[in-house]
């Protein structure tokens, strides 16, 4: 019985640092595909893909810089979640801002 409390309190407290790594990475997936599905449907053109794509370049550097001690603390999850809300909310804007590829174009660049 006393060996089981130290293994739950220790699930406890790695199951959710290990639960916001993982959406911190999902959501970065997420966008990605969200870019990516808006360059096949033309609904963001070349050059907005690339500053989205970049965009989500600097949310990985900064993740990576920021995990470089081996933690990220719950400032460093907020600043990511504040990058990610801007970054969401510049793929939402572009994907809706009225500029298309045009249909008979075919795709063009990554």
């Amino acid at each position: 019985m006393y060996r089981t409390i130290p293994l739950a309190l220790m699930l406890a407290i790695a199951v959710p640092a290990i639960a916001s790594a993982n959406t911190i990475d999902d959501r970065q997936d997420r966008q990605a595909e969200r870019i990516e599905r808006g360059r096949n449907n033309g609904s963001i053109t070349w050059t907005e893909g690339i500053k989205l794509r970049a965009q989500q370049n600097r949310i990985a550097r900064t993740e990576a810089a920021l995990k470089a001690d081996g933690s990220l603390s719950k400032s460093d999850r907020a600043k990511l979640t504040e990058m990610q809300n801007d970054a969401s909310a510049s793929i939402r804007s572009e994907s809706h801002d009225g500029w298309h590829r045009l249909w008979g174009l075919p795709r063009v660049g990554k």
